[in-house]
């Protein structure tokens, strides 16, 4: 013993990291390991975890890997939300995020809202659309429940064009909304005189131009754009630079010569190429229709939503259908643009942690060292989190390859039992919002799902199956 303690002292910590930090601060070498029993050390969540180890269990989610990882994802159409959505009509907008009253909305939902509610002409200003809310002539419904997506509040009203993706491998079918760019944006809940009129600007020019664009193009596969911008250091959510040009690559060629008026397609050309965020929405609803083709698998614990709507944090998950799991929505750790600052940020908001559930975004961290500096992190930082993420995912998807990394595939599959088996939750990056209904964008951050989404998900598995 007398031997040992003449040594420098090398400790491997896995107990409080008091004793972590007291050891540091001695000069001793010490490593602290992220540990935590299963299930948190609950003696029910531990019966559900093994009672889900079966055979059955392992066969549905190979059914559900091999439909999400072979999914062809296309741009097939543009069309009006009214003329694709038939739940979306006058008074009826979808939203990000699990389902929401009026009366729990966020600032930045509110805000778009009030935007969405002005755009359409049905009020002119803040007060008139609240008197809509209170003679219930307003209603809202989650994009998820009806194949859409959007990026924070995400939301949809009747006349917003959307692009139409579609699985050219199955029948399912996703729609998102057209990106507006940063800044006073109606995604991040500012609905000023500006954000009505770029509104109106898409819906008049842009998408007629866009839409005869891809008539003339053909469907255009969204698969080989993403596949090809990971290698060109996207990650595909907080950064889209390079998928947005190669989308432009693509249709920019078709937008000439269709009788428009030539300042309306310059100015169209301008606004994708200056907009490093338009090709998000596509990959978003790209995104959507992989995971919704792995959905609705009977014993399968795949998750297969993870989304924000600024108040609440929700998850589905394909062997449990179509209902939520839902808790709190963390605020993120954010990176503020000047004049912004903590306090400022509004909880996690948007259907865009779709990327991150398809083993994008944070998950695919190492593959976009330019990414750390938008979200406030390190390159080392962003190394941790993607080797984090394969602690918790089926599949390393070969084919998305991360070149940092020896080109090992990305982190796909978030599998619900390794969630609670390591403690460990999905790591997203993210746009955040002023809490503010009306300021619009503070940041740029990165955040974690909250362990009780996935908690009441599992306790849900543990009464169907009779393990509770």
């Amino acid at each position: 013993m007398s031997s040992i303690l003449e040594k420098k002292v090398k400790v491997l910590n896995v107990g409080l990291d008091s004793f972590y930090q007291d050891l540091i601060k001695e000069g001793a070498e010490a490593v602290k390991v992220e540990w935590k029993p299963p299930g948190g050390g609950v003696p029910r969540l531990l019966k559900v975890l093994e009672a889900l180890e079966t055979e059955e269990t392992e066969e549905a989610n190979k059914k559900a890997i091999e439909a999400f990882t072979s999914a062809d994802p296309v741009l097939v159409d543009i069309k009006l939300a009214k003329e694709a959505i038939p739940e979306i009509s006058k008074g009826i907008f979808s939203h990000a995020g699990p389902p929401i009253s009026w009366e729990r909305m966020s600032g930045p939902l509110r805000g778009a809202v009030i935007g969405a509610a002005i755009y359409e002409g049905l009020a002119k200003d803040e007060k008139e659309v609240e008197e809509l809310i209170r003679s219930e002539k307003l209603k809202f419904i989650p994009n998820h429940d009806v194949n859409a997506v959007g990026p924070m509040a995400g939301v949809i009203s009747e006349n917003m064009p959307l692009f139409v993706v579609k699985n050219s491998k199955g029948t399912n079918v996703a729609y998102t909304n057209f990106n507006e760019g940063v800044g006073k944006v109606l995604r991040y809940g500012a609905y000023s005189k500006e954000v009505i009129e770029r509104l109106k600007w898409m819906k008049e020019v842009l998408f007629p131009i866009l839409k005869e664009a891809l008539k003339s193009h053909g469907p255009l596969p969204l698969r080989p754009i993403m596949s090809q911008a990971l290698q060109m250091g996207d990650e595909l959510h907080t950064r889209n630079n390079a998928s947005t040009l190669l989308f432009l690559g693509e249709i920019g060629p078709y937008i000439e010569g269709k009788g428009f008026a030539r300042s309306e397609v310059s100015k169209s050309y301008e606004f994708i190429a200056k907009n490093q965020l338009f090709f998000l929405n596509l990959a978003m609803a790209a995104g959507k229709v992989m995971m919704d083709s792995a959905s609705n698998i009977k014993n399968s614990t795949l998750v297969t939503v993870l989304s924000r709507n600024g108040t609440d944090f929700g998850i589905k998950v394909s062997g449990l259908g179509k209902e939520w799991f839902v808790a709190p929505a963390p605020v993120p750790k954010t990176l503020f643009f000047p004049g912004f600052k903590e306090g400022d940020a509004n909880p996690d908001i948007g259907d865009s942690a779709i990327m991150e559930t398809n083993g994008f975004g944070a998950f695919a961290s190492a593959a976009s060292p330019a990414v750390a500096q938008v979200t406030g992190a390190s390159v080392s930082e962003a190394l941790r989190i993607t080797r984090l993420m394969y602690e918790i995912t089926m599949v390393k998807d070969k084919s998305f390859p991360i070149p940092y990394m020896n080109f090992e595939g990305i982190p796909r599959g978030i599998d619900l039992r390794l969630v609670l088996d390591t403690n460990i939750t999905p790591y997203i990056n993210t746009g955040v919002a002023h809490k503010s209904a009306g300021v619009g964008t503070v940041g740029f951050g990165i955040v974690q799902a909250p362990i009780q989404c996935f908690t009441k998900a599992l306790e849900r598995y543990g009464k169907i199956i009779g393990a509770l």
